[in-house]
């Protein structure tokens, strides 16, 4: 039986909020961020504030929503991508194309993860963006700044291709690369990744889901890189045409803030809101580990508003989407970027 974001259906399952409000309990006193190295100083004074407005006004004008659509419709037309398939490594292969066309170089990292059926083969899609010239000291090692969609389909629904609940994330991560590589950050190296297997196969838990944001979380911290993570900013769901993101309560404070305040600066403060509580989603893993994390997420993909009746279901297509949605996501996710401390 599956499960999904919110609840877990099986016989005497525990809901997913109630899932990760425990997980983050337990993590509270296990899960403290080391002190950061010496890194990069941010920018400060006036002239650098004039400066980060002019590049990110240039970086909003780069965004296209018929671009961002038309890269949607194409992933989704891929077909499903469950983990391990050959339509899997098609749709990675993809990606590193799309990546390296939009100027942001990218990787494939295969792992293998537990999983309900033993073994399972899975693949992530890195790409990085160095900062701005110039901005990192000699000797100094630049801020981190995560951004990611997961790119693999839910299994065991027939004529599910997940036009928003995968391709729509993975659009506005390019649309970002494109901007981003043009536009860089003063100090800070930006890495986006297409995430493998976030969705469950059976119900969530330590062998069944989240497994491309588990594994890229673990190797940061392994690598020593993750206490030099500014924040995480993950998208997913964002290209319904009657966008009204829902943020989970379970995300950092400073960049809910900052998050409204970036819709405030589009006119749209009033189409986002906060989500009844948690929702397990691909930031997690970051977020128990004490990094800053944000999910822009809509939790209301359906008919009517506030309904959510196409999620995981066959109507779930590129006609449901927008290329104004799709463009408004990447300028809220931008806009909060340049606003980081």
């Amino acid at each position: 039986m599956n499960s999904d974001k919110t609840t877990i259906l099986s016989s005497g399952g525990v809901p997913r909020l109630l899932a990760a409000a425990l997980l983050a309990t337990l993590c509270a006193c296990a899960c403290r961020r080391p002190a950061p190295p010496a890194s990069a100083p941010a920018a400060s004074g006036t002239a650098s504030a004039i400066a980060a407005a002019k590049t990110l006004a240039a970086a909003l004008d780069t965004v296209s929503g018929d671009r961002t659509l038309a890269n949607a419709t194409a992933f989704t037309d891929l077909g499903p991508k469950l983990p391990g398939t050959p339509e899997s490594a098609a749709a990675a292969d993809w990606l590193l194309a799309r990546f390296a066309e939009a100027g942001a170089p990218a990787e494939a990292v295969p792992f293998t993860d537990p999983a309900p059926a033993g073994p399972q083969s899975f693949r992530n899609v890195v790409a990085t963006i160095p900062p701005a010239p110039g901005t990192v000291p000699d000797g100094a090692l630049p801020n981190l700044l995560l951004f990611a969609a997961h790119y693999d389909t839910k299994s065991g629904i027939p004529g599910f291709l997940g036009a928003n609940d995968s391709a729509s994330g993975v659009a506005v991560l390019l649309e970002l690369a494109r901007a981003l590589a043009v536009h860089p950050l003063p100090g800070t190296e930006i890495r986006l990744a297409c995430l493998d297997g976030e969705e469950c196969a059976v119900q969530y838990g330590p062998r069944d889901g989240l497994h491309g944001s588990r594994r890229w979380a673990a190797d940061l911290e392994a690598s020593g890189d993750l206490r030099r993570i500014r924040a995480f900013i993950l998208l997913d769901m964002v290209g319904d045409a009657d966008f009204t993101p829902t943020l989970p309560r379970n995300c950092a404070p400073a960049l809910l803030h900052l998050a409204f305040e970036a819709a405030r600066a589009e006119g749209v403060r009033n189409r986002v809101s906060l989500f009844p509580g948690p929702v397990l989603d691909d930031h997690v893993p970051f977020h128990d580990r004490g990094v800053p994390a944000l999910d822009l997420i809509d939790f209301q993909y359906g008919s009517a508003p506030g309904l959510n009746d196409y999620w995981h279901t066959p109507a779930d297509t590129p006609d449901k989407l927008s290329a104004a949605s799709l463009a408004l996501a990447a300028r809220l996710a931008l806009r909060v970027a340049f606003s980081l401390p």
